[in-house]
């Protein structure tokens, strides 16, 4: 919901054959498994998470259940990643697109979450996400990767399934922050801004697989910690409302956007904000963590971020996700209260922040890190919904080089050895050891996501 305010943590329901089988002891009613959803399309709807049943991924929740503690998550909904061609029809270890789609109707569910994650040129700005297409394949992307996921979602089979589609991580903020004459610039990113193929491969994301009731497009926006800063969060606004009309994109093919995908900003922080000072100076202006940014967490910078896209042209009904898959940060390192104001802005704030990475920058299997808030539909006014976008337990990268097929490098962000670069402020790296490559299940990292999970794991 977003015009007016919406209900408190309304939880959605989740999918998944035990949640239905459960819910339909407890009502008295009758349930037949595996039964399809209703033929009938479904109209419209402002927020698409709003009372939905939503699809449990069961190539997941296999392997969260399989880890110590990972029953009590195991049934929560997740993100499914389309992160190269031969995802649509599926891999030996993977089920494609359309089987996902039929499990969704076999459990009953109403939505279902895609992650379109195959831009030519793939994250500029790091390696261990890097994709199969090289950066003027922008043909390749259209007709070997949209065109036939657009196939898939349109057909009338699935009309009455909701579609969340999650487009493009980490690709138009990077031709905000890390091009030009910045110190955080790369080649990488200074091609694809020159020629335009991350607009144009968005855009005709976008009004591909838009233009049907039942399909709803999220646009990625980022985080805090990338784009809170003043020269960067209006360009990146108006970035986005220009690829909303480019290469035969629509406003009007946007149902929102997402913050925070894959990575581990706090959704709120609850004992210290920029305003603060201690012993007269403005923590803003005098932090290392804080740095200038005017933000210290997502669900502020989304709810701005959100006005600041209607500002640039996009619909006045869009709404917000923000993942929370790994942004709960609980655990015995986990403040309860502001830290002292007797010493230095930096130590208050190291103090009080409940994000313990070393550096808002750091992205890759951030040690220390737990399970965030669950996934709840409507949280607040103007956010359609906290989702679990990343499935929780599949690595950022590979913390040493591994041969792969899937086109995917070795980033030293994902290295725990690695003392950093311009655009982690040459900090140390923060990432887990032992780490195998991208969207690979990592045991050690799930552990202790959920055993350092806030709320915690019940």
């Amino acid at each position: 919901m977003r015009s007016g305010p919406p209900p408190r943590s309304a939880r959605y329901r989740r999918g998944g054959l035990a949640a239905l089988a459960a819910m339909a002891l407890a009502s008295g009613m009758m349930m037949t498994v595996g039964a399809p959803a209703s033929s009938a399309a479904q109209a419209r709807v402002d927020n698409p998470y709003e009372g939905a049943t939503v699809y449990v991924n069961p190539d997941w929740s296999a392997k969260a259940a399989a880890e110590p503690g990972g029953e009590a998550v195991a049934n929560e909904p997740t993100g499914v990643w389309l992160d190269r061609i031969a995802a649509i029809e599926g891999t030996d270890t993977a089920r494609g697109l359309r089987e996902h789609l039929d499990e969704a109707l076999a459990q009953g569910a109403d939505l279902i979450q895609v992650v379109i994650y195959n831009l030519p040129g793939r994250d500029c700005a790091a390696l261990a996400s890097n994709g199969e297409l090289g950066p003027d394949e922008l043909d390749r992307y259209q007709s070997e990767f949209i065109d036939p996921i657009a196939e898939i979602e349109h057909d009338s089979a699935y009309a009455n399934l909701r579609i969340v589609n999650t487009i493009e991580i980490d690709s138009l903020p990077n031709l905000i922050t890390n091009t030009g004459s910045r110190e955080t610039a790369t080649p990488e990113c200074d091609t694809m801004k020159a020629n335009g193929n991350y607009v144009n491969g968005v855009g005709y994301a976008l009004g591909k697989l838009g233009g049907v009731d039942n399909v709803y497009n999220y646009i990625d926006a980022g985080h805090h910690g990338w784009i809170g800063w003043e020269d960067n969060f209006r360009p990146t606004a108006e970035l986005i409302a220009q690829a909303a009309n480019a290469n035969g994109a629509s406003p009007d093919d946007v149902a929102g956007f997402i913050a925070n995908t894959a990575n581990y900003s706090a959704t709120t922080e609850p004992y210290f904000s920029i305003d603060d000072t201690v012993n007269g100076q403005k923590i803003r202006e005098t932090t290392k963590w804080v740095d200038w940014n005017n933000y210290v967490d997502e669900l502020t910078f989304a709810k701005d971020f959100r006005q600041a896209l209607i500002n640039a042209g996009l619909p006045s009904d869009i709404g917000g996700l923000i993942d929370t898959s790994r942004n709960g940060w609980g655990g015995s390192d986990r403040p309860t209260g502001p830290g002292p104001t007797t010493g230095t802005p930096d130590e208050y704030v190291d103090a009080s922040r409940i994000d313990r990475r070393i550096n808002p920058g750091n992205w890759c299997n951030q040690d220390g890190a737990g399970l965030g808030e669950r996934p709840t539909a409507s949280p607040e006014e103007g956010i359609d919904a906290y989702v679990w976008m990343k499935p929780p337990g599949e690595s950022d990268g590979a913390s040493e080089e591994i041969d792969n097929d899937e086109g995917k490098g070795f980033d030293r962000m994902c290295d725990p050895t690695y003392e950093g670069n311009p655009r982690n402020g040459y900090n140390p790296s923060g990432a887990l050891p032992n780490a195998p490559i991208s969207g690979a299940w990592f045991s050690d990292q799930f552990q202790q996501l959920v055993q350092n999970a806030y709320p915690p794991v019940s």
